[in-house]
């Protein structure tokens, strides 16, 4: 009787062991599987460029995709920047998840800034880049273990682009630049296809795929070229030959792209390059998705589609993104892959730097405590919630915004000349009447304006409404700056 007892203490104690190292087994088998992230940025895409979400004149199957796929969110908006490479303090904030304002002047990333990619880094992940960086070196070897075909600056001629391999050092001396005869976006996603093809080990990843179009020069490839007939394309609702004020930017680099004043045919040129371009990133969209998919990992991948800032291309008589027109500061925003609901449209408003919580929250890692962003997960269980009931936006010390649903108010300060609009957003979406001078609304002016300056100083900004010169450093217009210096305007507004 007693050896029988032996027996069953033994299988008793086998039978835990064995179940113990199952368990061990479920634990590691589930860390491995932690969600995938793949994050797809494109560059200067207004969020009105996708067919699935309205816009039947372009070709975007593979953005159509993810928003079937996933959720998207409709009115997300970048805050601004005090540089006229917008791109750059609005990555900056995307990888921080920090207000625009605590960064330097030049809104860019600095070694002392935690970048999402290196908390997930730290948290386990594997971490590949490639594309547009347009930060600071050192940051990109701090945010990643993996990459390849990168680009650390701004802009550049699409067949032309300087590249750089992976360096552990961040030193990315130019000596060893490397050109590649491909177009941007197919050297981008040749390095994304490489990693998801080859990449075997057993931590989770994070990929950062930054393509360089549809920023200009809009030189999209004959194929796509092709495929817009101008005769086929609308001109906008809100085009206007000139912009009815200074807004302080109006002969920036972007803004001298078209002649002044803009006519309907230079605008449906710019208009159909811009969308070949748009529709060529979007093939090369679909083949990181076939990649993904052959990998065996798509199920278990986080798909994210986003742009760091639009562009006006004709509207508001303006071609650039300096200006808080919604066409330049709204951008696409689409979350699709395990856990996020399918064909869902939101119109909560949020940041796209509100990316660095949301991201760390899908996967379950902390945030860093000085983050201002929010995290979009309450949204993505619930699209009906909010965690945001109004934006602010800012473009260097003369332009100041804000909206909440229904309105939106956006001032200006130029050469010190004060400006004001405000619009009924929600019956005005493209921002064509103004109703400053409207005393029906005088109210609602007077309700935003004061939103507006709560917004200024919960922002850490310097600016007060209430003073002729709003309290900051006043920057010249560009107008002003080249007719001191007795150059040409190459602008025919001669009474601005």
């Amino acid at each position: 009787m007693k050896k029988y007892n032996n027996s069953i203490v033994f299988f008793t104690l086998l039978s835990f062991m064995m179940i113990s190292c199952r368990s061990t087994r479920i634990v590691e088998e589930a860390k491995i599987k932690q969600p995938n992230i793949l994050l797809l940025l494109s560059d200067d895409q207004s969020f009105n460029t996708i067919n699935a979400l309205g816009n039947k004149e372009v070709s975007t199957p593979n953005m159509d995709r993810l928003v079937s796929e996933g959720t998207a969110f409709t009115h997300a908006h970048i805050m601004g920047g005090n540089t006229g490479a917008i791109c750059m303090p609005s990555r900056a904030m995307m990888m921080t998840g920090k207000n625009v304002q605590k960064f330097n002047n030049q809104g860019a990333l600095t070694s002392e800034d935690e970048t999402m990619p290196q908390l997930l880094k730290e948290a386990g992940y594997a971490t590949f880049g490639t594309g547009k960086w347009h930060n600071n070196r050192d940051s990109y070897a701090r945010s990643f273990t993996h990459g390849s075909n990168i680009f650390l600056g701004g802009m550049s001629n699409h067949l032309k682009v300087p590249l750089h391999d992976f360096d552990p050092s961040g030193e990315y001396l130019k000596r060893n630049r490397r050109f590649e005869d491909k177009f941007s976006s197919v050297l981008f996603r040749e390095a994304t296809v490489d990693f998801l093809q080859n990449y075997n080990g057993d931590k989770p990843f994070f990929a950062f795929v930054s393509f360089t179009s549809p920023h200009d020069p809009r030189m999209a490839p004959k194929e796509y070229e092709e495929m817009f007939n101008t005769e086929k394309i609308s001109i906008p609702e809100n085009f206007q030959p000139i912009h009815p004020f200074d807004n302080g930017e109006l002969i920036i680099r972007d803004e001298n792209l078209l002649p002044f004043p803009r006519t309907e045919e230079a605008v449906l040129g710019e208009l159909a390059s811009y969308y070949a371009m748009i529709s060529e990133v979007d093939d090369n969209i679909g083949k990181i998705l076939d990649a993904l998919e052959k990998s065996g990992k798509y199920d278990n991948t986080i798909i994210i589609f986003a742009s760091d800032n639009g562009l006006a291309v004709g509207q508001h008589g303006l071609i650039g993104k300096q200006n808080l027109y919604d066409h330049s500061i709204r951008v696409p925003l689409i979350f699709s892959g395990p856990g996020i609901k399918k064909g869902v449209l939101t119109e909560s408003l949020v940041y796209l730097h509100d990316l660095f919580p949301t991201i760390a929250d899908l996967v379950g890692i902390e945030t860093p405590k000085i983050i201002h962003a929010k995290s979009l997960k309450p949204i993505l269980d619930n699209p009906n919630e909010t965690v945001r009931e109004n934006v602010f936006y800012l473009y260097k010390n003369f332009q100041r915004g804000v909206r909440t649903k229904d309105w939106k108010l956006i001032k200006y300060l130029v050469d010190g000349w004060q400006t004001t609009q405000l619009f009924d957003i929600k019956n005005d979406p493209l921002e064509m009447n103004n109703l400053v001078y409207d005393p029906k609304y005088a109210d609602e002016l007077e309700k935003m304006t004061a939103l507006l300056q709560e917004c200024i100083n919960e922002n850490g900004d310097k600016v007060k409404l209430d003073q002729s010169d709003w309290g900051v450093n006043v920057i010249k217009s560009w107008v002003t700056k080249r007719k001191e210096k007795g150059l040409s305007l190459d602008y025919t507004g001669k009474d601005l």
